[in-house]
């Protein structure tokens, strides 16, 4: 599975973004996929999940600002960003989990100035 995340950028505080994240090589129709992001200096940290048939979580710095999708016709992975923070800056990474094997997208780049 190869995963392609875009849709990163410069955005100002209480602006919005949209990520999205192709899948190929195989469908990931049936996977929970996920967003994670990096702030500078610090660990990767969980953002968003969302099972195959829809149901999603959130990490409690992102609920109610952030939405995560999918659409399964295409393997393709979404997050709605709004109300940005500073301190949503960071590289966001797309994950796949298909038969217990993690994937990874390279990540995009997401600044947000206050």
């Amino acid at each position: 599975v190869q995963l392609q995340a875009f849709g990163g950028g410069l955005v100002q505080a209480g602006g919005s973004l949209r990520l999205s994240c192709a899948a190929s090589g195989r469908t990931v129709r049936n996977s929970v996929m996920a967003w994670f992001r990096q702030g500078p200096g610090k660990e990767r940290e969980f953002v968003a999940r969302i099972l195959s048939r829809g149901v999603t979580n959130y990490a409690s710095s992102v609920t109610g600002r952030f939405t995560i999708s999918r659409d399964n016709s295409n393997d393709t992975l979404y997050l709605q960003m709004n109300s940005l923070k500073p301190e949503d800056s960071g590289v966001y990474y797309c994950n796949a989990r298909r038969l217990a094997v993690d994937y990874w997208g390279q990540g995009t780049v997401v600044t947000v100035s206050s």
